[in-house]
């Protein structure tokens, strides 16, 4: 293994970090036990495993004095790996417990130790001896939604897969050449250019986004530190038929049901949706497999408003789909989503000394997080126990107070929500909402 020096935005994700605003990212998957002790014998198969998943033993270690062969990287870090790893200080057995999610949202609450490879795997057994839960933790900069599933799945119970295409090997990194200065300026100019164009899109299409929303102080209130997580199951194959009816993208159904769902929610709790639009951000991922940063975060991301104060189903629906329609139309290089992409464009001491101020800009930009993250159509095991639900975790960033991620695994749809837990006690009201929002929109489909 050898050191690498970290991606521009997996770089901004390790600067933007604080102690409120742990940069980390999660699934809680929950797996059907085949004994009283299964939970034990899964943590000790995790940590077992772990030694020989390269990606695990990796840690982010900052670069104040780089190497005279890489002048830019002062104030950066790299990803390199460590000798003394000890897998039982990233596997922990916990003690039996009825509620996954109550201890999924303390555990979320802590940041990952910066000193050690930034993950975590929480073992859950259920007081029933019928269950037990998984809680991975991954720090953004270590892993972006992809390269997370795929270290969870290296360390579960082996799957017959196709062999993997042989990647190219990475050049070794030479000294700099005096007679490619010209080129590196002219390349400088160039990508000063695009920053320019995407730094102007980004400002525009913000204040289009802002102009007429409206968001709720539920979903913006001042952070305390505390999480809270919650979980909903979906068949997928009623998504596919509110899909046929309307027409669009399972996404635009999913997006369709979180703007439901947030309606309901706060007419419930007396807040009230009228005129609420919040501004809703749908990462985008953009890495390729064969780019210089094979492990690192290539996002954008496309803006909306929720159309949470419609009445409609269907029509907030059809409204989520046009927008769709529209930032797919654009593309993920422009829109306030692209922000983004201006990590790229940022040598690193601009990203150890933007970062705390880059954090506090992040709710001018958008209110609420809804991301997909994808999921093997296989079913996976530990310790010959299976998958049974998996609910993707995001990070809240500063000022906001909910993100909503979403997956599919073997014909359902799984929600996961993380709150800032004194802002919104009540996120189980959220999760029941989500799932009479499907049957409402499935109502207002029938004939």
């Amino acid at each position: 293994m050898t050191s690498h020096l970290l991606a521009p935005l997996d770089l901004a994700f390790w600067n933007i970090e604080s102690a409120e605003h742990p940069m980390h990212l999660a699934a809680l998957g929950v797996f059907t036990a085949n004994s009283p002790t299964a939970g034990a014998h899964a943590a000790e198969l995790l940590a077992t495993r772990a030694v020989a998943v390269p990606g695990l033993r990796m840690r982010i270690r900052d670069v104040w004095f780089p190497d005279v062969r890489l002048p830019l990287a002062f104030g950066g870090a790299t990803r390199e790996p460590v000798d003394d790893f000890e897998p039982f200080d990233h596997v922990r057995l916990h003690a039996p417990t009825a509620d996954f999610h109550t201890v999924a949202g303390r555990l979320m609450e802590r940041p990952l130790e910066r000193g050690r490879p930034p993950w975590e795997a929480h073992v859950l057994p259920g007081e029933d001896g019928t269950s037990f839960a998984v809680l991975f933790k991954f720090h953004h900069a270590l892993a972006d939604g992809l390269r997370a599933l795929t270290l969870a799945a290296a360390v579960m119970d082996p799957i017959d897969m196709p062999a993997p295409r042989p990647r190219p090997a990475e050049p070794p990194r030479a000294l700099l050449d005096v007679r490619k200065l010209p080129d590196l300026v002219r390349g400088t100019l160039s990508d000063l250019g695009r920053a320019l164009d995407i730094g102007a899109s980004v400002a525009r299409t913000t204040l289009d986004a802002t102009l007429g929303a409206r968001s709720s102080a539920a979903l913006t209130s001042v952070a305390s530190g505390t999480r809270r997580t919650a979980g909903v199951l979906v068949d997928l194959d009623d998504v596919h038929r509110i899909r046929k009816t309307v027409g669009g993208t399972v996404n635009d159904v999913l997006i369709a049901v979180v703007a439901g769902a947030l309606r309901r929610w706060l007419d419930e709790r007396g807040d009230g949706s009228e005129g609420v639009a919040p501004r809703a951000l749908i990462p985008v991922s953009k890495r390729r497999p064969r780019t210089a940063h094979p492990q690192g975060n290539r996002l954008s991301g496309y803006l909306m408003k929720l159309p949470v104060d419609d009445p409609d189903p269907l029509r907030r629906l059809r409204t989520v789909r046009a927008a769709m329609d529209r930032n797919k139309e654009a593309g993920p290089n422009r829109g306030a989503g692209a922000v983004a992409l201006l990590a790229d464009h940022v040598l690193p001491l601009g990203h150890r000394l933007g970062g705390p101020l880059v954090s506090q800009a992040a709710r001018l930009w958008f209110d609420i997080l809804v991301t997909s993250v994808p999921l093997p159509s296989l079913g996976l095991r530990l310790g010959g126990c299976p998958l049974a639900e998996i609910y993707p975790l995001a990070p809240l960033a500063h000022g906001q107070s909910l993100a909503v991620a979403v997956s599919t695994y073997r014909g359902s749809v799984h929600y996961g929500l993380v709150a800032d837990a004194e802002a919104v006690p009540d996120l189980e009201r959220l999760s029941g909402a989500v799932v009479r929002e499907v049957r409402e929109l499935l109502a207002a489909c029938e004939p």
